[in-house]
């Protein structure tokens, strides 16, 4: 029996769970790419893949809707792969694992790919479908936008006619997304050298953090797992001499850190003065936090006397220093959107080789000014240390547009389906809306999507009762866009 066979609707949950079988973490898109063109062919729909292994599939207008403009149906294939510590999984190679309770989806312990495996699903439903009216549909599935938007940075849009395009990317019923910020991954990388020391070795684990998406979750007070890691490391030193011979945490970006490690070098007799910090530190951090991240952990654990490759005191200072000035969490709010984040930073990613200090934050606004200043500002710091500094998978906000006769229908039929108007926001995650919004002259979007709660992170979840009202409302949308 099939985990999802008694979720409605039934063919959109078949083919979430169709999706859910097939590995499909960014940069690991094939084969999930090659289901969607095998999924053409078995349809005898004509199709694209491109290179990068994006997938375009077209589907004739049904009868009566010949002359009605082209749809384009967007979203994209990768997911996000995050999994609980104590839960073994390999992303390469292992499909979901799913299981229904309480009216969601969950994939027990790893992230789920609602974001954005709902849209492939909705997509394939509507492909699939032969009594459901709507005008010609070119669906659009793209890849690796969860690592910078890569597969829509790298499209060529001639492949697409439409100009009226519903992306399926957000994870707000009621909401229609219309405008969003623009980003950036600003990456360091910064030299360090190394010398040998004795001493003995302790493990310091910074744990229990929500988490959380850096755009969608950067207004929620959650804290960042290096950024905790740094404040203590910077403490601990004035309360026992210590060595550092490694720092790791979070694996994305756009993902809020969950959790960080490090491995030290002390003197022997100062080990229950750095467990007493600990504790100290976590009573501070858990009141600090308390209604946002209250299960802040440090944990401590001992180890044996032995010789290892520390870092040199100016590495480690350089290294202490830059995680200690990079900016996080939400540095200005919007000045003529109400409520909304206009600029944030997430340091997502650290990661301390044999000869260098790697970092990668993600950089969102909606004024790309502010974008390219909160770039400089990392710059400097990395590049006053001595280290280097990239840019990767920059994108552009995705502009309001004040006419959008797709809105405006889109409205109009929510109230008629539900008695009140939608929500129309921007948000400040990022959307691959920018892009095509960019590239396609005068393309009309709008994104929409079903309920999910706490995407990116191992506790996942995908509302049923929200993916079946969208679906009706998309299918009523599309009924509606005869002219």
């Amino acid at each position: 029996m099939r985990v999802l066979e008694n979720c409605e609707p039934k063919r959109v949950f078949y083919y979430f769970e169709e999706i859910c079988k097939i590995p499909h973490g960014s940069r690991n898109t094939k084969q999930i790419s090659d289901y969607l063109v095998n999924f053409a062919k078995d349809h005898g729909f004509d199709y694209v893949q491109d290179e990068l292994n994006n997938v375009v599939i077209y589907k004739p207008a049904t009868a009566g809707y010949e002359n009605a403009p082209t749809v384009i149906l967007q979203g994209h294939m990768d997911m996000v792969c995050e999994k609980r510590p104590d839960v073994e999984h390999d992303f390469e190679k292992d499909g979901l694992n799913l299981s229904v309770k309480d009216g969601y989806v969950s994939a027990n312990g790893t992230t789920l790919g609602g974001d954005d495996g709902i849209a492939v699903a909705y997509a394939l439903a509507l492909l699939d479908s032969t009594d459901i009216p709507h005008p010609a549909l070119e669906v659009l599935v793209t890849v690796d936008e969860e690592i910078g938007l890569l597969g829509a940075v790298g499209l060529d849009c001639s492949v697409l006619k439409g100009k009226r395009m519903i992306n399926m990317d957000s994870e707000a019923e009621g909401s229609l997304w219309i405008s969003c910020a623009g980003g950036l991954s600003a990456v360091s990388s910064i030299p360090v050298k190394r010398v040998e020391a004795e001493g003995k070795k302790i493990g310091v684990k910074i744990c229990g953090l929500m988490g959380g998406h850096s755009g969608a979750e950067i207004d929620k007070k959650r804290a960042n797992a290096n950024v905790l890691m740094a404040r203590f490391l910077y403490g601990l030193k004035n309360k026992a001499d210590y060595e550092m011979i490694s720092l790791e945490g979070g694996q994305k970006d756009n993902a809020i850190t969950r959790e960080a490690v490090a491995e030290l070098l002390i003197d022997g007799d100062q080990t229950e003065a750095v467990k007493a910090y600990a504790a100290k530190v976590q009573e501070g951090l858990r009141e600090e936090y308390e209604g946002s991240d209250a299960r802040i952990t440090i944990q401590i654990t001992e180890g044996d006397v032995e010789t290892a490759m520390v870092l040199y005191p100016t590495s480690r200072e350089k290294v202490l220093f830059y995680l200690m000035e990079v900016p996080f969490g939400i540095q200005k709010m919007s000045g003529s959107i109400e409520g909304l984040v206009e600029t944030s930073t997430n340091i997502g990613i650290v990661k301390l080789y044999e000869d260098e200090f790697f970092a990668s934050s993600s950089v969102r606004s909606s004024v790309e000014a502010a974008r390219d200043a909160l770039s400089d500002k990392i710059q400097y710091l990395t590049e006053f240390l001595g280290g280097e500094y990239t840019i990767q998978g920059a994108y552009p906000a995705w502009e309001y547009r004040k006419e959008s006769p797709l809105r405006d229908k889109m409205v109009s039929v929510y109230e008629e389906m539900y008695g009140q108007k939608p929500a129309v926001v921007a948000i400040h995650a990022g959307l691959e809306c920018g892009l095509f919004y960019k590239k396609i002259e005068g393309l009309d979007c709008v994104s929409l999507g079903p309920n999910m709660k706490d995407i990116h992170t191992s506790e996942e979840v995908l509302d049923i009762a929200s993916t079946e009202r969208v679906w009706n409302y998309l299918v009523k949308v599309l009924e509606q866009l005869k002219d």
